[in-house]
């Protein structure tokens, strides 16, 4: 198979992922019922990208990077984010506020001391540096002089590279410290009583979908690190709104046959409009 159709097809994979996490979401507010249920699902998908993965001879060096990289590192990042928020949910105490407020920030504490840990390689990381990357990101490459996992002898050497899980870690360790923080935050707002939003949306909510789905997709929040669903309850509490199914809001306007961004459309021409009108006043 060819390189590029099967990334095209990995694309597909991941992004049918996302939507089926997106509606256990819906179904479910309980973490521990959200985490199992998902994590059935991630599973399911690595095994389709390993087998996908596993025997495919790819084209060029740049191109078996990018998949170790970026690609892979996407879904297993996501089994990582489930099976720590599962673990931590499942044994959260029975305690009052501040004893889970503990519980939390000794979580927050825990990826401080990982990041630590890992500094060397977190900085070639956030640095987006490449100059290791046809040693560690390479199936049957490594570099001695970096830290190895202490199980890097038991990997699956077809389907894995030196580092691709740390860059996993990274990205479920993001997300997950803003899932703490959101949990202390919530916390805090029910000793101290939560602030009413003075804000209420009064457009159409289908356009609100719409621009929300559009930013979601440009990754312009927590770096693309967040699920879709948690992205629209942030907005549905900051706006005092309800965008019911929201899935099968976004499933009609993909199936639109004319004017598919319609709201978009309306916005960028309402501000050109706004821009032209204060140049001639």
């Amino acid at each position: 198979m060819v390189t590029k159709t099967l990334f095209r097809k990995i694309k597909k994979l991941h992004d049918d992922l996302e939507l089926k996490i997106n509606e256990v979401y819906d179904d479910d507010q309980d973490m521990v019922k959200v985490s199992e249920k998902s994590l059935i699902l991630i599973d399911e998908s690595i095994r389709t990208l390993k087998e996908m993965i596993s025997k495919h001879h790819f084209e060029s060096l740049s191109e078996e990077v990018y998949f170790f990289k970026k690609l892979k590192p996407e879904f297993i990042s996501k089994f990582i984010y489930y099976s720590t928020i599962l673990d931590l949910e499942s044994h959260k105490p029975a305690a009052g506020k501040k004893v889970l407020k503990k519980y939390y920030e000794a979580e927050q504490e825990k990826l401080k001391n990982f990041y630590v840990s890992q500094s060397e390689f977190y900085s070639y990381y956030k640095r987006n540096a490449s100059y290791l990357d046809h040693k560690i990101f390479v199936r049957n490459s490594y570099d001695l002089k970096m830290k190895l996992s202490f199980g890097f002898y038991n990997f699956d050497v077809s389907f894995t590279t030196s580092h691709d899980h740390l860059i996993a870690r990274f990205i479920a360790y993001q997300q997950f410290d803003q899932y703490l923080k959101k949990q202390i935050e919530n916390l805090i707002d029910t000793v101290n009583g939560k602030a009413i939003s003075p804000l209420a949306w009064s457009a159409s909510k289908v356009g609100l979908i719409e621009l929300v789905y559009a930013l979601y997709h440009m990754r312009c929040f927590n770096g693309g690190n967040i699920e879709l669903s948690e992205v629209v309850k942030f907005v549905e509490k900051s706006l005092d709104t309800d965008l019911g199914n929201f899935h099968k809001t976004i499933f009609e306007i993909r199936n639109r046959k004319q004017e598919l961004t319609k709201f978009l459309q309306l916005v960028s021409d309402n501000l050109n409009q706004h821009f032209v009108n204060s140049e001639s006043e």
